[in-house]
C-alpha cells in the first residue's frame, strides 16, 4: 500500500465506482521530454491508502512518441472512456479517446488519431454531456495561439468523431486573475489548462488552470447557463498556491472534493484532495481532506 503523499502524479483524476476510488494521471517520470511509458492508475477505499500502480495504457505500437498527459476516465453508455493528450514529432498534440470494459483497462484507442483538430495544438480534453449530446471540452494551447483558449466540440454518440466545428468558449485573457508567463520565444503567453465542469445550483461551473498574478499555478472558476453560452469569470482564483489541473468528484459519504496536484514542481507533485462547498453557483474551499 502507498499513502497519498508517496504517489508522484500530475493531473490526478478520480473515478468513484463500486466502493473504489480509481486515480489516473500523468505518471511518466519525464512527462515533457522523456520516452513515454503509458499511464498508471491506483485504487483506494479511503483516498489515503492506495493499491498499485496498475498499468492501464501502454505506448507499445501507439503513434504518439511524447507528452502522454492528463488521462481522464468517464463511465459512459456502459463502458469506460479515457480522454488523454498525446503528441509526436509529426503530429500536433491532441486529445484522443480510448475505451475499456473495466476501470483498470487495458484501455485501447477508440480511433486511430485524436478527435481534436489535427492542425491545432490541443490538450486536456474532458467529457461533458448536455441535453443528451456528448461534447469534448478542451484547450487550444497557448504555445500556438499565445492567448490560450478553451473550446468545445460536439461528438458523435459513440465518441468516435467530431460532428461540429470547435466553438471557442473563452480566452485566458477573459479571466481577471490570469497573468502571462514566458516560454522560449514567447515573451508573455496566457495559459489555459485542465477544464472540468460541474453543475451548480442553477448554472454550470467550470474550473480551469492558469498562472495567477503571483506567478504560481492556480485554478479559477467561471459560470454559464449552458455550455455554449457566455462564461463569466470570478475575479479571484479558487486556489492559487502552486497547484492545479483540478477535477471534482463526490465521495461515497457525499462530500464534494477537489482533486489537484501540488506543488506544480517536478518531481515533487503529489495528489491533494480539498473539500468544497457549493454556495449558489460558486465553489468555496473548505478544508484539505488528506
Amino acid at each position: 500500500m502507498l499513502k497519498t503523499n508517496q504517489i508522484r502524479i500530475r493531473d490526478p483524476f478520480i473515478l468513484a465506482e463500486d466502493g473504489w476510488y480509481y486515480m489516473y494521471g500523468t505518471t511518466d517520470k519525464n512527462a515533457w521530454r522523456g520516452k513515454p511509458e503509458g499511464f498508471n492508475a491506483y485504487r483506494s477505499r479511503n483516498l489515503n491508502d492506495w493499491e498499485g500502480p496498475f498499468q492501464v495504457f501502454s505506448c507499445e505500437g501507439f503513434w504518439a512518441t511524447m507528452n502522454y498527459w492528463a488521462p481522464e476516465v468517464h463511465r459512459y453508455n456502459g463502458k469506460y472512456y479515457m480522454l488523454a493528450s498525446f503528441k509526436s514529432e509529426s503530429r500536433c498534440r491532441g486529445t484522443q479517446v480510448l475505451v475499456s470494459d473495466t476501470p483498470l483497462g487495458n484501455f485501447l484507442p477508440l480511433t486511430e488519431f485524436p478527435v481534436t483538430p489535427p492542425d491545432w495544438e490541443c490538450l486536456d480534453g474532458t467529457l461533458w454531456v448536455e441535453a443528451g449530446k456528448p461534447y469534448m471540452v478542451f484547450c487550444h494551447e497557448w504555445l500556438q495561439v499565445r492567448d490560450g483558449r478553451i473550446c468545445a466540440v460536439e461528438l458523435s454518440g459513440d465518441l468516435k468523431t467530431a460532428v461540429s466545428a470547435p466553438v471557442e468558449l473563452f480566452k485566458a485573457s477573459a479571466a481577471p486573475w490570469v497573468a502571462g508567463i514566458e516560454h522560449e520565444d514567447i515573451k508573455s503567453g496566457l495559459v489555459t489548462d485542465g477544464p472540468f465542469i460541474v453543475r451548480g445550483r442553477g448554472k454550470l461551473i467550470m474550473i480551469w488552470s492558469s498562472y495567477g498574478k503571483g506567478g504560481k499555478y492556480a485554478i479559477g472558476q467561471a459560470v454559464s447557463s449552458s455550455l455554449l453560452d457566455k462564461w463569466t469569470h470570478f475575479k479571484q482564483p479558487l486556489f492559487d498556491d502552486d497547484g492545479g489541473h483540478g477535477m471534482i468528484f463526490q465521495t461515497f459519504d457525499n462530500r464534494t472534493v477537489l482533486s489537484i496536484h501540488a506543488p506544480n514542481q517536478t518531481p515533487n507533485e503529489r495528489p491533494l484532495f480539498i473539500d468544497l462547498t457549493v454556495s449558489g453557483d460558486e465553489l468555496l474551499l473548505k478544508k484539505t481532506c488528506i
